[in-house]
């Protein structure tokens, strides 16, 4: 739980998953919404401002991604998508449209929770935007004022492509990032198909950041998708 009330919107027209997730986000201690069609999740997002919204892709008046990127044009609410749809496509079309995580039905109780958690984490937190000057994790410490990285109390060099990667990835905490978006923001729109880029300097700066780069801690894969950093 959180220690300020949250409110949650469900996009969810099967009844039974929707009570489902209702009931789990209540015991919580979340105030809990609901919709069954994208245009009544429009509206009750537009009215209710949750703070994070749960949303299933396969809508009986449309299609999710098309409630994301509406969304996505005047709130910065979290989005969680959860759907049937396992294909790298759709989870890549909905994490480019906006959304911040996707959760594969059929799915359980403790890592819906262990997301909504994550999210709502990130979403109290400023960003590197927001004036954050210390991002921190593990043994490591980037000062974003003086562009240092340190780890263990010692200065560690990074390349100014890894430290672009990092402090992307770092600013967006538990948020999957895509291999589009992470070329977009790194390397450039020119170069939104070149996923070896980001393979390559992944690679490159998981060893000088983790304790063990085959099992990365913090910069772990999506696969199929991108990456995502996990502080703790």
């Amino acid at each position: 739980m959180t220690d300020l009330p949250t409110h949650i919107l469900i996009v969810e027209d099967e009844a039974d998953i929707r009570r489902f997730v209702r009931l789990t986000l209540e015991r919580e201690g979340h105030t809990v919404h609901e919709a069954t069609t994208l245009q009544r999740g429009l509206i009750e997002a537009g009215t209710r401002r949750p703070d994070l919204l749960v949303l299933d892709l396969g809508l009986p008046d449309g299609d999710g991604v098309d409630l994301i990127r509406e969304l996505r044009s005047w709130s910065a609410m979290a989005i969680i998508v959860l759907s049937a749809r396992s294909a790298e496509a759709s989870k890549i079309a909905a994490l480019d449209a906006g959304a911040d995580d996707y959760l594969v039905k059929p799915f359980g109780s403790g890592e819906l929770m262990a997301r909504v958690r994550a999210q709502l984490r990130r979403s109290q937190q400023p960003g590197a935007a927001g004036g954050q000057a210390l991002i921190a994790f593990g043994d490591v410490t980037v000062d974003l004022a003086r562009r240092a990285v340190e780890r263990g109390g010692q200065a560690l060099h990074l390349t100014p492509i890894e430290y672009k990667l990092l402090t992307h990835l770092a600013a967006q905490p538990d948020r999957v990032i895509t291999h589009q978006q992470l070329l977009k923001a790194v390397w450039g729109p020119g170069h939104a198909q070149d996923t070896h880029y980001v393979r390559v300097h992944m690679a490159n700066l998981r060893k000088k950041v983790e304790r063990d780069a085959s099992m990365p801690r913090h910069l772990r894969t999506e696969t199929g998708v991108g990456y995502r950093f996990v502080p703790g």
